[in-house]
């Protein structure tokens, strides 16, 4: 495994030939949640029993949430989100409201990710239709955004613990991503992003067309082997199916 960046992004690269992200098999990027380390999801790529052509990128979110702590544990976000509010609204089961909004900062973060992709293709060589985007709670959300909004051909979407946000948007460039491949995971009793939620996300992402697969489990805010290995059966299929 090496650092390197990729556009505005430090990234840690792995797998491949090398395991550290040579040769020129096909990438899966997976985005940390708000408030994780850089690292957060770097060990899964020991985990997932993927082909070894398949290279991983782990980026780390722009934003520092406790300068000056140790860069290894050092909290970090995509953009800022005011927990307390967050989780009241939830508990109150009024999740409307947090389907609509467009947070401040997801603008941002989204330049941040496309200058990383224009640096792997650039860079590596990569180009989107051998890429799996995806990410964990704000990472998965950013995930999402990114593969809507942009116009590159994405091999396919991974949503592990994510939510429903800009509906308005997502609602509408849904359909332009029809039988694009999607894995989504989310458990039953996630204190944070509520189920309800997921299964809101998944029926608007499958009315648009998306061929989403949808892995629900019996617990919280987490990445249980029962999603581990819904993933790297999504990875092997996905990128099996590409010439």
């Amino acid at each position: 495994m090496k650092e390197i960046r990729l556009g505005p992004l430090a990234v840690q690269l792995a797998g491949g030939e090398d395991r550290e992200g040579g040769g020129n098999g096909p990438v899966v990027i997976l985005m940390h949640g708000f408030g994780a380390p850089a690292g957060d999801l770097v060990p899964l790529w020991r985990t997932l029993p993927v082909p070894r052509e398949v290279r991983f990128v782990f980026p780390a979110a722009p934003l520092e949430l406790e300068p000056g702590a140790p860069a290894a544990f050092a909290p970090r976000a995509w953009w800022m989100i005011d927990v307390a509010r967050f989780q009241a609204r939830a508990m109150s089961g009024d999740l409307e409201p947090l389907f609509d909004e467009v947070p401040y900062g997801l603008d941002a973060a989204r330049a941040a990710v496309t200058g990383m992709l224009d640096d792997l293709e650039g860079k590596l060589g990569v180009t989107s239709d051998r890429v799996i985007l995806g990410g964990f709670s704000q990472g998965a959300m950013l995930a999402t955004d990114v593969v809507l909004r942009d116009k590159r051909a994405f091999a396919g979407l991974v949503i592990l613990s994510g939510t429903l946000i800009a509906r308005r948007e997502w609602s509408e460039l849904m359909p332009a991503r029809r039988g694009l491949q999607v894995l989504q995971s989310h458990g039953r009793a996630d204190p944070i992003l509520p189920f309800a939620a997921a299964e809101r996300l998944h029926a608007t992402l499958s009315e648009a067309g998306l061929g989403t697969e949808f892995v629900r489990f019996n617990g919280g805010h987490a990445i249980p082997d029962q999603a581990l290995d819904r993933l790297s059966a999504f990875i092997s299929k996905v990128f099996d199916e590409k010439p």
